[in-house]
């Protein structure tokens, strides 16, 4: 006979308490299980997030149809690509997505104006749906929070088979005080749609990580875009006053701050 010790009730069978802990967490805890297995529905749901995860990973970005051909023409967004020509070269060779080929980067400097306080772009990175989701939330807002803060804000623009090493690039290009790369995070077995913002002050060539800040997870059940923003122009102002960016900096509330 089992012991009844080993008994494990699902969340719909147990106490409140469990019910309202699964609630704050879109990790699977507390699931409940038949025998050593999981349960059916949860095995269901399981296979269901990986499979979005790999359909994140795979897909090609449009980003009219992503956004919406209002939104896209409303800002003016082009698409610029990487050195990856396609999305198995993108995978394996991830050098190459940190680089702008030949094409992009003459129509960058075409059509993006430099040296402006700020500058955002957009990069499809390992998965598509969650710039589709996010973009739309959190672009309006950082542009209209810089330009709360008097900041200039150059021409923003879309990055195919993208990579976050692009940031050097970008300021090397565009000689912009603050770069803002809004990309797509590797999908887990939560969300496929976790956006990541990386940042940094007049990124360079000779820049890496250490460089870098980052606000992550950013989606409905993580850090909402209202909240995200609010948290990556507070840690551009630290950038802009201190003139660093990376593990120099920690971020700090914004009455810490100031502008």
């Amino acid at each position: 006979m089992p012991d009844e010790r080993d008994t494990f009730l699902a969340p719909a069978d147990g106490p409140e308490l469990v019910r309202r802990i699964r609630a704050r967490t879109p990790a699977r805890i507390l699931v409940g299980r038949a025998g050593a297995a999981y349960r059916t529905n949860t095995q269901l749901e399981l296979r269901e997030a990986h499979a979005a995860a790999r359909d994140a990973v795979r897909a090609e970005l449009d980003f009219e149809t992503a956004f919406g051909a209002d939104f896209a023409k409303q800002w003016g967004l082009f698409e610029v690509c990487t050195q990856a020509a396609d999305k198995d070269v993108f995978l394996l060779q991830p050098e190459l997505g940190r680089h702008f080929n030949d094409a992009s980067r003459a129509e960058l400097q075409r059509r993006c104006s430099s040296g402006n306080d700020l500058q955002i772009a957009i990069g499809d990175g390992l998965s598509v749906h969650a710039v589709a989701a996010q973009i739309p939330l959190l672009f309006p807002l950082l542009h209209a929070g810089a330009r709360k803060r008097g900041w200039t804000v150059g021409q923003s623009f879309v990055i195919r088979h993208c990579r976050v090493g692009i940031l050097n690039e970008i300021g090397e290009l565009l000689d912009a005080k603050a770069v803002i790369l809004l990309i797509g995070e590797r999908p887990g077995l939560a969300t496929a749609e976790s956006l990541s913002a990386y940042m940094a002050y007049r990124p360079r060539r000779t820049h890496s990580d250490a460089d870098r800040n980052l606000i992550s997870n950013i989606h409905a059940r993580g850090t909402k875009p209202e909240d995200a923003a609010v948290r990556i122009l507070n840690l551009v102002a630290q950038m802009m006053h201190a003139g660093a960016s990376g593990y120099k900096l920690r971020e700090e509330p914004a009455t810490r701050i100031g502008k």
